[in-house]
């Protein structure tokens, strides 16, 4: 089933849709990376390659969850139930907002909820964090392939 929803990408349909949420998520990345450090200050503090590194992962990420969008998509259009593997996309934006985001707006957010950090740096400009939340979006992705290989539909009599 997973060949049949990446031919299903080569649609009008789906690289507009794809292209969207793209744009959407490299937003959604680029305004995380300016809430936590500007990266004319990063390249001052850490060098031109961290932000380089930056950059690339941010468009990697936003075109991972956009290829997961898409691929959800095609399952939910298949079998008309959407991937449980999608979500991850999701999780690994509020993990950048929380970890990676805005430290003194973090630290804020858990004390009103009872939770009281100290978080006084964050190393390398939370690029660290940044790799932790790639990792949840593979394992979105690596979860999505599994469930659209793997589609269990109800056969009517």
């Amino acid at each position: 089933m997973f060949k049949t929803i990446l031919a299903m990408q080569k649609q009008k349909k789906y690289i507009i849709q794809g292209s969207i949420v793209f744009i959407l998520f490299i937003v959604m990345y680029f305004l995380l990376d300016g809430l936590n450090m500007s990266y004319s200050e990063m390249i001052s503090e850490y060098g031109i390659y961290l932000v380089i590194i930056n950059i690339l992962m941010n468009i990697i990420m936003a075109l991972t969850s956009a290829f997961m969008w898409n691929v959800s998509s095609g399952l939910v259009k298949l079998t008309g139930k959407e991937g449980k593997g999608s979500f991850f996309s999701g999780i690994a934006y509020v993990f950048g907002l929380l970890t990676y985001g805005c430290t003194p707006c973090v630290i804020a957010f858990f004390s009103t909820i009872g939770l009281t950090l100290s978080i006084a740096v964050l190393p390398l400009a939370g690029l660290p964090y940044k790799f932790i939340a790639f990792g949840v979006l593979i394992l979105g992705l690596l979860w999505l392939i599994y469930e659209t290989n793997h589609v269990k539909c109800k056969i009517k009599n």
